[in-house]
């Protein structure tokens, strides 16, 4: 049994708030991938130009260095913008909002280019047999489209919502205490680094392993009627 030396509550407050980085960022990742993907797939060449440019940036620079250019850089940029507009008080970037903005708006693109692929893989023609049986665009989006897609885009969600989880250890960096700094505060004080290390391993893995079974039901759940080759 390991001994945490009483700092087991302040571990279980960092697991809390890593999950709820990792929940706000979802949030954030899943309608910038949406946005993304319709722009990808949009008749406008300005919509479709700016989708590629983000999901390109983002994907080719280090998730570290977006972390610390949001946080630290835009902090900067925003204290040198407020005198410009009339506003001379410091202004200091939040560190929950910065992390999750930050590790919202990197899995956007990987979460863009998820569900562009599921609404290609969705039957063009039982879209069209949907407007020629007189329903509606939203009608056919909500009974045909959306259930369809869903299915289609559970694999690569579910790959992206575990990389996300682990992603959260990020934001240890920029002073939010979640469960990374929160084991790295108890190792320098216990000089016990191994220990704790493996707590916050152990947690992550308990997080990922109840995400994939969660993922595992869904995909089973809409796939169901759906025949396979």
């Amino acid at each position: 049994m390991l001994s945490l030396h009483g700092y087991g509550p302040s571990i279980f407050e960092g697991t809390v708030l890593t999950l709820e980085v990792s929940f706000s960022a979802l949030m954030i990742a899943m309608v910038l991938g949406i946005v993304g993907a319709m722009s990808k797939l949009s008749h406008s060449s300005i919509l479709r130009t700016v989708a590629q440019i983000y999901t390109t940036v983002i994907r080719g620079v280090p998730d570290l260095v977006l972390m610390l250019l949001v946080y630290f850089g835009g902090q900067v940029l925003i204290n040198q913008i407020g005198p410009l507009v009339g506003y001379d008080e410091y202004i200091d970037i939040n560190p929950f909002i910065a992390g999750i903005s930050t590790i919202g708006f990197i899995f956007g693109a990987y979460m863009t280019e998820t569900f562009r692929g599921a609404i290609l893989a969705v039957n063009r023609g039982q879209l069209e047999a949907g407007y020629a049986y007189g329903m509606s665009g939203g009608l056919v989006f909500r009974r045909i489209m959306l259930p369809q897609m869903v299915r289609h885009a559970l694999p690569g969600f579910g790959n992206n919502w575990l990389v996300l989880i682990k992603t959260t250890a990020l934001v240890s960096i920029i002073g939010l205490d979640d469960m990374v700094r929160k084991a790295a505060m108890a190792a320098g004080a216990t000089r016990m680094p191994f220990t704790f290390y493996v707590v916050v391993a152990i947690n992550y893995l308990l997080i990922t392993t109840v995400s994939i079974y969660i993922l595992k039901y869904l995909e089973k759940r809409y796939s169901v009627g759906v025949r396979r080759e």
